[in-house]
């Protein structure tokens, strides 16, 4: 009964062999696929595949731009020499120098934000007015190596300020976070996995946890030869009476990680793909097993996707002592490109006290692996073993985020903390909000209605969608004859259209997962027009 469908040029064997493949490089088969199909039928590729946002967040960008104007200036005013030479700016004055040189600007957005941020350093903080905005216009240079290397000095409190807004929903625990800026998310997960195994937190194949669906590096990096660690699923397997999933993570599941055997829970709230924030009862289940039942567990939580619901409250404003969150700034600011991030431990942590009480022999080899750079090794935090790690410790005097990078995301974190109505944060949420309506509109399922719904990306469950429309005997059907990536091969080459499968994600194998972030609003009804007549096809020829 399957040859009553149209073919396409990838049969199924082939489709088994690409099955291996992560998500992301299946993307790039894919992509080929849809751009043949484009060219022939005149189509514009339809790449739903990536999350990288369409939107930007300008005026933190303009103010950077203007910050250069004063920088360049201030270079010049110290020194100029022919074919371009300057100097290096200076610190006295320049707070005046600053407020006059913005005074004489056109006025805008970047200007003031700007004069707002001046003052926020100097009211919040208590800043020197003149080291604040010299550590602002040297960075713009970037004609410094990153002294602290973890992060600057007046920057990390300002980033510090934008968690604990975004990141704890204004209700912080006491105390506060050190932060280590890093290039991107990526670049985070790289240098936790190797810390922790360095530290001798983590050994090869140690027991840890992944709640799933998540981010396929998660999946991937704890499989490599390196780690080969024993990795226990946390399957976000709740349903609503309708036998809707949910994507919550039932008590049953929770319970997985009351075994000391699991030293680190690694999550990503929201969730990608499914984008649901954990709600409260499963945070307090967390926490209730954290204290009662596995207080040693490490919890690593991946937070970039928490400003696309509304109240979020990460792990790490509520089991500060065990957890290390990851934040990037790449989604919410449409900045990608920029690479920047940050990795936040509270002052008090699991992880330093971990390391102070290994034995004498790992403690040992630890002073000399970091012997080079504190008389006092055993006195060095986690963050910034951390910080040496990402250097292979030898060149840790040249560790640290680009100064550039930082000086633009302190200025991304500055909008949203003058941002006082979050006027920024409601258009963002409103973006993906919308798209994710128009998407489902043109889908045979109602959709889920879900305060906790980031509406980054949609996970659609084919399975769900068969036995609803059409019984579980069409569902066995679909299985028996095609490979649950036949809908992703299909939709590229017939409709130029590109969608990851949820399969990649550890999340259901029959399901596709679809960005909300990338293209236009109304290429959303196309993806669920195509996605629905597909659908169709397959139940059109089961009926033959």
């Amino acid at each position: 009964m399957a040859k009553a469908m149209s073919k396409i040029k990838t049969s199924r064997t082939t489709q088994k062999k690409l099955g291996v493949l992560s998500p992301f490089e299946l993307k790039n088969k894919l992509i080929s696929l849809g751009e043949e199909s484009a060219q022939k039928n005149a189509d514009v590729l339809l790449n739903a595949g990536r999350g990288n946002p369409n939107w930007i967040s300008t005026v933190p960008r303009e103010a950077f731009l203007i910050l250069g104007r004063f920088s360049i200036d201030e270079c010049k005013r110290v020194f100029l020499e022919g074919a371009g030479l300057a100097g290096i700016p200076e610190t006295k004055g320049i707070a005046k120098r600053f407020s006059k040189f913005l005074d004489e600007q056109e006025a805008s957005a970047g200007v003031t934000l700007l004069k707002n941020a001046f003052n926020y350093g100097i009211d919040q903080h208590a800043f020197d007015p003149d080291e604040w905005i010299h550590e602002l216009c040297e960075s713009f240079i970037g004609c410094q190596y990153p002294v602290p290397d973890r992060m600057l000095k007046h920057m990390e409190p300002i980033v510090h300020d934008y968690l604990v807004k975004e990141m704890c929903d204004g209700r912080p625990p006491k105390g506060k976070y050190d932060l280590f800026a890093v290039e991107g998310g990526t670049a985070a997960m790289c240098y936790i996995f190797d810390s922790l195994m360095q530290n001798a937190l983590l050994k090869k194949g140690d027991t840890i946890a992944l709640m799933v669906p998540t981010f396929t590096p998660y999946i991937e990096i704890p499989e490599l030869d390196r780690y080969e660690f024993n990795v226990v699923n946390i399957y976000a397997g709740g349903t609503t009476k309708e036998g809707r999933h949910t994507w919550q993570y039932p008590d049953s599941e929770l319970d997985k990680i009351k075994n000391k055997k699991v030293k680190v829970l690694f999550v990503v709230n929201p969730s990608n793909p499914p984008s649901r924030a954990i709600q409260p009862a499963g945070l307090k289940k967390i926490i209730q097993i954290v204290k009662k039942d596995n207080p040693g567990l490490m919890i690593v939580t991946d937070d970039v996707y928490g400003t696309f619901v509304p109240g979020f409250r990460s792990l790490m404003a509520e089991v500060p002592y065990n957890t290390i969150c990851v934040y990037s700034f790449s989604k919410y600011f449409g900045c990608t490109g920029w690479r920047i991030g940050v990795i936040a431990i509270h002052e008090k942590n699991i992880f330093d006290e971990k390391i102070a009480s290994l034995g004498s022999a790992a403690a040992k080899q630890l002073n000399k692996r970091y012997g080079s750079i504190s008389l006092t090794p055993e006195k060095l935090k986690f963050i910034d073993r951390m910080v040496a790690d990402s250097r292979q410790v030898a060149l840790n005097h040249t560790a640290g985020l680009s100064l550039p990078q930082q000086t633009q995301m302190t200025l991304f974190a500055l909008s949203a903390l003058l941002d006082k109505e979050n006027i920024y944060k409601q258009l963002t949420q409103e973006i993906v909000k919308r798209r994710l309506k128009m998407l489902w509109e043109h889908i045979d399922l109602p959709q889920m209605i879900d305060p906790l719904n980031s509406g980054y990306y949609s996970e659609i469950d084919i399975k769900i969608w068969a036995e609803k429309n059409h019984g579980k005997a069409f569902f066995e059907w679909l299985q028996n004859n095609f490979e649950p990536t036949d809908v992703l091969f299909r939709l590229a080459e017939k409709t130029s259209i590109v969608l990851l499968n949820g399969g990649g994600f550890a999340g259901p194998e029959w399901s596709v997962r679809v960005s909300l972030a990338n293209l236009p609003d109304e290429s959303y009804p196309q993806i669920g027009r195509s996605l629905e007549e597909i659908l169709d096809e397959y139940a059109e020829a089961w009926k033959a």
